[in-house]
């Protein structure tokens, strides 16, 4: 039986921080002494050897002076470790989307612990300060985070965690994401409404999808647009709040005075939202306005005529999501951005713009 080795208060700091970067909880720096200091209860001396010992071993390497030390080389034989990942939804009635269901199930079953925020993006309205408050509370190894707007991305993009963007614009962010690259979709859309002469177009879009700017896919329906010799405003991407009283109110203003023939809708709650203002109205689908929804949703096999929309395979955005959770659970850094192909489908809810 070998001797017993009882370890100093250094070592004891040393092997709880190299068993934080095997977890993948630092993915490029690790904090400086202080920070630990005040989070293990320690004194910084014992960190500050417990660090040292890190740098002899190659694990860490020092940056001087008042700069973070940077993650080295870890142990490449190390089994990889169960996360506790938070997923943060855009709405909370996201959970039920089809896709969101197979992502838990499948983190499940590859040995990790999902679970949902207590609250939405939408609950948070789209407050950084609020989401960074939930997110310090929450105890997570990593976050999968939905449809963020460009601010809160930017904050998660500062975090020390790793970070999965689920849609929303993450190409010049140092964490991975994935999603369906529409704009080509968009731009076929657009072609096919104006050959069937609609030039009052309007694009209803989320406010993350508009500001500060427009996004990929809102910009690509402006350019198309434009290319076809129309002059774009606010009236073809109108402003909005993501409550039910601003999208009745848009719509009321749009169909005042220049009614739109041709409305693209993102997301399927506000396209059903959109279709019961205009049956209250005595508008008929596709005789008096054309409809296009952004996204694919189980229903619209349930509907006649048939729904136009955008749609996309979601298991590649699935596998890449658990490919990075395995990663990530090995301690390596992942910042891969990855885009399922989309294709716009013509359907029964669009027509030749009325006369």
């Amino acid at each position: 039986m070998p001797p017993l080795r009882i370890l100093s208060p250094s070592e004891q700091v040393a092997e709880y921080l190299k068993g934080e970067l095997l977890r993948g909880r630092w993915t490029t720096s690790i904090p400086g002494v202080p920070s630990l200091a005040a989070e293990m209860g320690v004194n910084r001396k014992t960190v500050d050897a417990a660090l040292r010992q890190l740098d002899s071993e190659g694990i860490l390497i020092p940056q001087g002076a008042g700069r973070k030390r940077l993650i080295g080389v870890l142990p490449e034989d190390r089994s990889p470790a169960p996360l506790k990942l938070g997923i943060l939804l855009y709405e909370a009635t996201d959970k039920r989307i089809d896709y969101i269901v197979e992502i838990q199930h499948m983190l499940m079953e590859a040995g990790h612990a999902p679970f949902f925020a207590q609250k939405s993006l939408v609950d948070l309205a789209m407050d950084v300060d609020r989401v960074a408050q939930l997110v310090e509370s929450t105890e997570a190894d990593a976050w999968v985070v939905v449809a963020g707007s460009t601010s809160i991305l930017d904050w998660f993009a500062g975090q020390n965690f790793p970070t999965f963007t689920l849609f929303g614009g993450s190409r010049d962010r140092r964490f991975a994401g994935a999603g369906p690259n529409k704009s080509p979709a968009y731009r076929e859309c657009v072609k096919s409404l104006i050959g069937l002469g609609h030039r009052r177009i309007v694009l209803l879009a989320r406010t993350q999808r508009r500001r500060p700017v427009p996004g990929d896919s809102e910009q690509t329906f402006l350019e198309a647009l434009e290319e076809e010799g129309i002059e774009v405003g606010e009236y073809h991407l109108p402003d909005w709040s993501d409550r039910k009283e601003s999208l009745l109110s848009c719509l009321d203003s749009l169909f005042k005075v220049t009614p739109p023939t041709a409305l693209i809708i993102q997301e399927a709650p506000v396209f059903a939202a959109a279709q019961q203002f205009l049956a209250t109205r005595g508008l008929k689908v596709p005789g008096d306005v054309s409809l296009v929804c952004s996204d694919p949703d189980p229903t619209f096999v349930w509907c006649e005529p048939s729904i136009a929309h955008i749609t996309w395979r979601s298991r590649p955005i699935v596998r890449r999501i658990i490919r990075w959770a395995d990663k990530v659970s090995r301690g390596k850094e992942d910042l891969v951005k990855s885009h399922a192909r989309a294709e716009y489908v013509e359907g029964g809810s669009v027509g030749p713009a009325k006369p």
